[in-house]
């Protein structure tokens, strides 16, 4: 499919649905079948922290610009030429100051530092147990806030550790001593920090909660919680739907009086507490009447951003509505409001198919501004005009008369527009560079004297002048990407290792969230994007390195047997085309999880295992042309999926979950043959050695196919109190999986993702918090060199098994020879 005609990610127009359901997902692995509760990830750090530590240190693979539009890899299922340039992971929040300095929040790789309006970048938070941002703001007095926790509500969004605070940010980093107040934020996710009346707010996924922001000691106080029943400690904390019951999106606060505030609360997909609250003679209370067109009703107010003039004369609002989210497959937005003051009343200035007709890309039925609404939003109004707002959801608008008319100035990509073309030498044709998708955080600040609006989105960080420039279409002229190559917070979900034939070494690839798949030849200076949209699990020959495989979402593969080098020639001849879309059917019946397993034989490479509903088999290797090749070998039965396959000889093993969410979670194990013969499924009962927790990942040994090792996600029963949550991570079988041997020992109670067997017989495990390795003739664990505390969501070996690979969801890719893993 033509990649200006498809939807982001490479689809027909669902994503907004495919992004929800991978949240559940995403989730549900790391939190059935119960509430985590508040501390987990600080004592998983801490125990991780405290394991003997091995002598090697990791080098980081991907440290070089990563340019999605690279004029290699223009073929049919890439999005190169889009016009997004270099790019990076997911920015989650901005904040910028008058001096030069920005600073760029990821989703899961800290905080960046520049000194220079953007670019050079230092991270500033490596010290810290949690590198997921939620919000960064820079107060009166100069300090950097931080809240942790994404908020986003997306497939891959982790809990954060607290709120800290930065009283130099020019100079120095985040330490764990810079956490304000207590505990009471942790294991939560903090979407905006305001300040009024010497505090600052936060909303949070816990209600709102407020601080002193002379004296950081003590304890955060709750102010409000639509359900508090449902908050740690609760009598209902433990519900099913708990994790639902208390999000807050953001608070206006009225300058003139700071002890005035509006509260926006509710959950996205909507429910009865959904609204806006404000303090009446001492408490909280839902506003029924008096905003004028923004809604009150719980139906109609889902995640809402506020803005501020910095005179205090306008206030602007973004409202996602839950009900049109549900009725309308065009855009959930509900639509962006102005008003005088927090309290209103509010006048609609734009709504989706306003913006659609201001030049977006976004035009398509089932695909229009706000789409996904719920999942991107930031506002933020020109600190030098009250009337000059921004206003981020998949694009960038601007209006410089108050939201009256607007102008599509970072539109989606340059596909759908006449001065688009695939001529290399034009890169984007006569298009000039936009940003990357999906906005998330906005900031003003000025450089060398001039201001600039920074944005942070699915791609990283843009800047473009405050006074900047548009085209007829209302386009930006001067966007420039801030993703140099020094900031690196790249979302990998795999990562794929193969002999480069052409220039020796080997050649790197891996699957992105939301940025492809990359690869990086030994020779490059510049990582290309072979693949676009959600990059899942790969598969690379070890043999040739431009032998790859590629899973979009839900089992969408992509096969390629020459790096997928094209020149673009496919648009008119699609004979050309050198990359082949080869989904088994649970695809298409959407029976496969988000991120689905997929997995090549340890002894065959031509042999692959997808696992769906069904346990998919094909034979043809990378030589694969068609879906119809793939045979299903077993069911493992309606409402289950697979969340882990191995091969080994022929030996299949499936890990499955279903239901996969608290509402009646259950997993289990099947085993068979690639030739379909010998399936039958493990006995593992509830309460069994085998935790009822998300079984992430087998590694089969080598020399023989009845040794396997499981690794279980999740936190175990000391943080979760769901049926047969169960202890440990990593569990080992030598009877083919019959019988199973908890083998954690001193293993931290952490998440874990990934494992393999290492030549020398060890065991390496890639876990939400870095790698950990158990070496020959040892039952104790050490950790694997020094990384900042990111997920880990798949390890690999080169083909020579020298060398192992991690692919880390915010920090990109990084190596270690097995031999300094002792």
């Amino acid at each position: 499919m033509s990649p200006h005609v498809k939807g982001e990610d490479g689809d027909d127009g669902n994503e907004a649905d495919e992004i929800a359901e991978g949240a559940d997902q995403y989730a549900e692995a790391r939190t059935s079948p119960g509430i985590v509760a508040p501390g987990a990830y600080g004592a998983a750090w801490h125990g991780l922290r405290n394991l003997p530590r091995t002598n090697g240190s990791w080098r980081h693979v991907t440290d070089r610009p990563y340019n999605s539009d690279d004029s290699r890899y223009r073929d049919i299922d890439s999005n190169s030429s889009g016009g997004s340039g270099n790019v990076t992971g997911r920015m989650a929040a901005m904040a910028a100051d008058d001096d030069g300095y920005v600073y760029a929040g990821s989703a899961g790789g800290g905080v960046w530092r520049s000194r220079s309006g953007g670019g050079h970048w230092q991270p500033v938070s490596d010290r810290l147990p949690s590198q997921s941002t939620g919000a960064l703001a820079v107060d009166g007095a100069g300090r950097l806030w931080l809240g942790t926790g994404e908020a986003n509500t997306n497939s891959d969004a982790y809990l954060g550790s607290g709120v800290y605070v930065l009283s130099h940010p020019h100079h120095g980093s985040f330490s764990p001593r810079s956490r304000v107040g207590g505990d009471e934020l942790e294991s939560t996710t903090v979407r905006q920090l305001r300040f009024g009346g010497g505090k600052v707010w936060a909303a949070t996924s816990e209600g709102v909660w407020s601080h002193s922001t002379k004296r950081l000691t003590g304890a955060w106080k709750l102010e409000f919680a639509p359900n508090p029943d449902y908050l740690p400690g609760g009598s209902k904390a433990h519900d099913d739907s708990a994790a639902y019951k208390n999000i807050t999106n953001d608070i206006a606060i009225d300058p003139e009086d700071p002890s005035k505030a509006v509260l926006a609360v509710g959950w996205r997909s909507g429910d009865d507490y959904n609204g806006f609250y404000t303090k009446v003679g001492g408490s909280w209370q839902r506003i029924s009447s008096g905003f004028g067109d923004l809604p009150t009703d719980a139906d109609n107010v889902g995640t809402v951003t506020f803005a501020r003039s910095d005179d205090g004369s306008r206030y602007y609002a973004i409202d996602q509505s839950p009900e049109q989210m549900a009725s309308n497959p065009d855009s959930g937005l509900g639509g962006i409001y102005s008003a005088a003051s927090p309290f209103g009343p509010w006048t609609k200035v734009a709504d989706y198919k306003q913006l659609a007709a201001d030049g977006s890309a976004l035009t398509t039925a089932g695909y229009m501004p706000g789409v996904q609404a719920w999942y991107n939003q930031f506002l933020t109004v020109d600190p030098a005009d009250p009337k000059h707002l921004y206003a981020g959801l998949e694009e960038v608008y601007e209006s410089k008369d108050g939201g009256t008319t607007w102008n599509t100035v970072g539109p989606y990509w340059n596909f759908t527009f006449p001065c688009w073309s695939i001529d290399p030498a034009k890169q984007t044709g006569d298009c000039n560079p936009t940003t990357h998708s999906d906005q998330h955080g906005v900031a003003i600040g000025r450089y060398h004297g001039r201001a600039y609006v920074y944005v942070g989105n699915d791609g990283g960080a843009y800047r473009r002048p405050v006074d900047g420039t548009q085209d007829a279409s209302g386009h930006a002229t001067d966007w420039t990407s801030l993703n140099d190559g020094t900031i690196d917070t790249l979302q990998y979900y795999s990562v794929g290792v193969g002999k480069d034939l052409d220039h020796g070494g080997v050649s790197v690839t891996g699957g992105l969230q939301d940025n492809g798949q990359s690869i990086l030849r030994s020779n490059d200076k510049v990582m290309g994007s072979d693949f676009g949209g959600d990059g899942g699990d790969t598969l690379t020959d070890p043999a040739n390195g431009c032998d790859i495989a590629e899973e979009y979402v839900y089992l969408s593969i992509q096969v390629t047997q020459n790096c997928a080098v094209n020149d673009g020639s496919w648009t008119t001849d699609p004979s050309k085309a050198t990359s082949y879309n080869v989904a088994p059917p649970d695809n298409a019946t959407s029976e496969a999880r988000f991120i689905a397993p997929l997995a090549a034989d340890a002894k065959n490479s031509s042999t692959w295992i997808a696992g769906g509903r069904h346990i998919w088999v094909q034979t043809k290797g990378y030589a694969i042309r068609s879906g119809s090749e793939w045979k299903s070998v077993y069911d493992l039965g309606a409402g289950h999926t697979a969340t882990a396959v191995a091969a080994s000889g022929g030996k299949v093993y499936a890990a499955w979950c279903g239901p996969c969410n608290n509402q009646g979670f259950t997993r289990g194990i099947a085993v068979g043959n690639a030739d379909g013969t010998g399936w039958h499924d493990i006995t593992l009962p509830v309460g069994g050695t085998v935790p009822n927790r998300y079984l992430s990942g087998f590694a089969i040994d080598p020399g023989n196919a009845d040794h396997v090792y499981l690794t279980v996600n999740g936190f175990s029963r000391q943080w979760t109190e769901g049926p047969g949550a169960g202890a440990g991570h990593v569990f080992e079988s030598t009877d083919g999986g019959t019988t199973w041997k908890d083998i954690s020992k001193n293993l931290p109670d952490v998440p874990a993702d990934s494992a393999v067997v290492t030549p020398n017989g060890g065991l390496a495990v890639g876990t939400d918090l870095g790698v950990v390795y158990r070496a020959p003739g040892r039952t104790t664990w050490q950790r694997v060199g020094t990384l900042p505390a990111v997920a880990v969501l798949q390890i690999r070996l080169s083909p020579d098994g020298t060398t192992l690979y991690a692919a880390t969801h915010g920090r990109g890719i990084y190596s270690i020879k097995v031999r300094d893993c002792a």
